[in-house]
């Protein structure tokens, strides 16, 4: 009699099961990602802090107040202040004011960086949703495949058991009995690789919610196939208006724009305004002086004209490459279209044909080898079709949701 071979160490490291976690919906966990996520944190931290400039950089600069003290006959202080009209104590104030229209251009501009800082925070709320929702898809599509190569170390356990009683009647051979017996060897090796995976996702989703290590793991739900009702031409529409980084790059060239006519400004001159009050001894009239003065810009070549063209330099590159983010975007919501498009077409033939078709010739085939009318190699063909459709289906349907998950993140639609 042939006996079952033992595998006692691979047995008990792929059976061994973690601390089960209470299961979770992905809005759920979504939701505590956008709670707590230290790279969301980050960006609306620095939106808040860029928010705070506008109002800065349009306020006119901080007066100076200035103290004087002018000795006639002697260094030592207030010599002469009794007998000369020349020795005095002054005090006065002085104030810069940029040519008109500066600040305000200035102010514009930061507006522009803090929009441009708001987009990135968006950007960065969507790019972690999207790794929430592929992790979660991957986690599922695993779960799945672990159930599935469970269920077929069931189906190998009939199929040697039959090859075993065939080999013991005479009407097999021995080599059928270690077939059987290698194959669930591999599902054995697939069931501790597929592990593995779980591990690793088990852990990049605990990154993602930022909880802390050697917490209980997350457990999903089921996947299910979500329907795409937008036009490939819809979601393009998208892209211009809902798209982060696109719409970042729109407030870039807006901000560059103004950073041309901050440059034209330069050209004119900043003033500056100071009144002084002067006091003599009591026998003495105070004097009283109003200075006014201009900051003449007169290094065209060395300084102006360069800034100029840096500005316009800037700007051609700023709009340069919002084009290229606009036709990236483009690229990437036709890619994802085509993939989820193929993935929903695949999923049918594999749910109306090759699944339940592998299916049905496998248990034809079954009870034909046990009956002896059909030889091993060809049931064990048809168990191996049966157990890549079904890995193939789940792998698809992983993929046509993380298409969508992308899609998402591209356009700002909600299709789940």
């Amino acid at each position: 009699m042939m006996r079952t071979q033992k595998f006692p160490l691979v047995v008990f490291m792929v059976m061994a099961i973690s601390e089960a976690a209470t299961a979770a919906s992905l809005p759920e966990l979504l939701d505590e990602a956008a709670h707590n996520s230290p790279d969301i944190a980050a960006a609306a931290r620095a939106w808040r802090a860029a928010a705070q400039i506008p109002t800065q950089v349009s306020t006119m600069p901080d007066p100076q107040i200035t103290v004087q003290h002018l000795a006639v006959g002697s260094p030592r202080p207030f010599a002469g202040y009794s007998n000369s009209g020349f020795a005095y104590v002054g005090f006065g104030i002085s104030q810069d004011i940029p040519y008109p229209g500066k600040l305000s251009l200035k102010a514009e501009a930061a507006q522009r960086d803090a929009a441009v800082t708001r987009e990135k925070f968006e950007a960065a709320k969507r790019n972690v949703q999207e790794q929430v929702k592929a992790s979660y898809f991957q986690l599922a599509y695993i779960q799945k495949t672990l159930a599935v190569l469970q269920r077929d170390q069931t189906l190998l356990d009939q199929i040697e058991k039959i090859a075993e009683a065939r080999y013991r009647l005479g009407q097999g051979h021995q080599q059928e009995v270690l077939k059987a017996q290698l194959q669930k060897t591999k599902i054995l090796n697939e069931l501790a690789r597929h592990h593995e995976l779980m591990a690793s996702q088990q852990a990049q989703m605990t990154r993602l919610l930022n909880r802390p290590p050697g917490g209980a793991d997350v457990e999903v739900e089921d996947l299910t196939e979500t329907p795409l009702h937008y036009t490939s031409d819809e979601l393009l529409a998208k892209v211009r208006t809902q798209n982060p980084d696109v719409a970042g790059g729109q407030e870039m060239v807006r901000k560059q724009s103004l950073g041309v006519e901050l440059a034209r400004k330069d050209r004119y001159p900043d003033f500056n305004i100071q009144y002084q009050w002067q006091h003599t001894a009591e026998q003495f009239r105070d004097y009283y002086m109003l200075t006014f003065s201009a900051r003449l810009p007169i290094y065209r070549k060395r300084k102006l004209d360069p800034e100029m063209t840096q500005a316009v330099e800037e700007l051609n590159q700023s709009r340069r490459e919002y084009e290229s983010q606009v036709q990236q975007a483009y690229f990437e919501v036709r890619d994802q279209c085509i993939s989820a498009e193929t993935a929903s077409g695949m999923l049918k033939i594999y749910r109306d044909g090759l699944i339940p078709q592998a299916m049905a010739t496998f248990r034809a085939g079954l009870a034909a080898y046990q009956a002896g009318t059909q030889d091993f190699e060809s049931l064990l063909a048809s168990f191996l079709d049966v157990l890549n459709f079904d890995e193939e289906y789940w792998k698809t349907l992983a993929d046509h949701e993380t298409a969508l998950a992308r899609i998402e993140q591209l356009t700002g639609v909600t299709i789940r």
